[in-house]
């Protein structure tokens, strides 16, 4: 199964709850009146795109159907998809130009964020990068050790120290390792305590200190572990990381357990920062570079 047919698998239950009842809604008008659009509003909230996309999205194709006089429930579909698919955007490539590259990775505890540094490793190993991880989440010794089983299983170098210790050092001595075995990409697991931002922002603080440090002017990402079933509450945790961690991209997690994968247009919406990976199931090829155009043909494709 390709990618794509993945995608469409892994969006059902957003496409059941969308676009069944999408379809419902421009065949039962006869006209495109303030009734659908009121009707069109509440639709796109239950997918999850929020209050302010929702109305953004609806007051957009009032506008465009106007100007563009459309006349047909078709047309006005297709319109529709044409506006969620600027909307959302696409998720750009990775900044990882310099070698070695640094990926931190933030996100609370147990919205997948190991496993997705885990199936990012791979798939850029895949794509010819040479990877290393770095167990920075000291905080928990589970997370070193989920690290290191994903580090034997995608065959790269792994830098660890024991639970309790400095994250900042951990990075200081995977960076010092990195430049030795010529590395393409350093990704940095961080811890997610995110109830007590303080320690998150000094910690975050403390570790990018050290790359600037020691790795001045390399291309650096923060990425952002988001699990999609948690609908609105995943963009309240994006609002809050964002004011403690320069977030560059969203890797949204569990898209296959929701009919809730309107939440990819909230958070670009809301937040302008791009989703640049999507998890459509549980292997570890089934977490890939975000694309906007084929993620809304997704939800829409027959």
């Amino acid at each position: 199964m390709g990618f794509f047919e993945k995608l469409k698998s892994g969006l059902k239950k957003t496409k059941d709850a969308l676009t069944s009842k999408l379809d419902g809604l421009f065949s039962s008008y006869d006209k495109i009146d303030d009734d659908f659009y009121d009707e069109l509003m509440d639709v796109l909230i239950t997918a999850d795109l929020g209050v302010g996309t929702s109305d953004y999205v609806t007051e957009r194709l009032r506008a465009d159907v106007k100007t563009m006089k459309l006349k047909t429930g078709t047309e006005a579909r297709e319109q529709l998809m044409r506006i969620l698919a600027e909307t959302v955007g696409d998720g750009g490539e990775l900044n990882i130009s310099t070698s070695p590259s640094v990926i931190l990775v933030v996100g609370v505890n147990g919205v997948g964020k190991t496993t997705s540094i885990g199936k990012i490793a791979l798939n850029l190993k895949k794509n010819g990068k040479k990877v290393m991880l770095a167990a920075a989440d000291t905080f928990r010794a589970a997370a070193i050790e989920q690290l290191e089983v994903w580090a034997q299983r995608d065959g790269v170098a792994l830098v660890k120290q024991s639970e309790g210790a400095d994250p900042a050092a951990v990075v200081y001595d995977a960076i010092s390792a990195a430049k030795k075995q010529g590395v393409d990409v350093l990704i940095v697991d961080t811890a997610g305590r995110l109830h007590n931002k303080k320690n998150l922002i000094d910690e975050l603080a403390k570790i990018n200190r050290v790359i600037e440090r020691e790795l001045s002017g390399c291309s650096k990402e923060t990425l952002l572990v988001l699990d999609a079933v948690t609908g609105q509450n995943a963009l309240l945790q994006a609002k809050e990381f964002a004011k403690v961690a320069d977030v560059t991209g969203i890797v949204l997690t569990k898209l296959d357990g929701t009919a809730k994968g309107g939440i990819v247009l909230a958070i670009k919406r809301e937040l302008g920062i791009p989703v640049k990976y999507i998890g459509v199931g549980e292997g570890a090829e089934d977490l890939q570079p975000f694309n906007g155009q084929e993620f809304v043909k997704a939800m829409f494709e027959q």
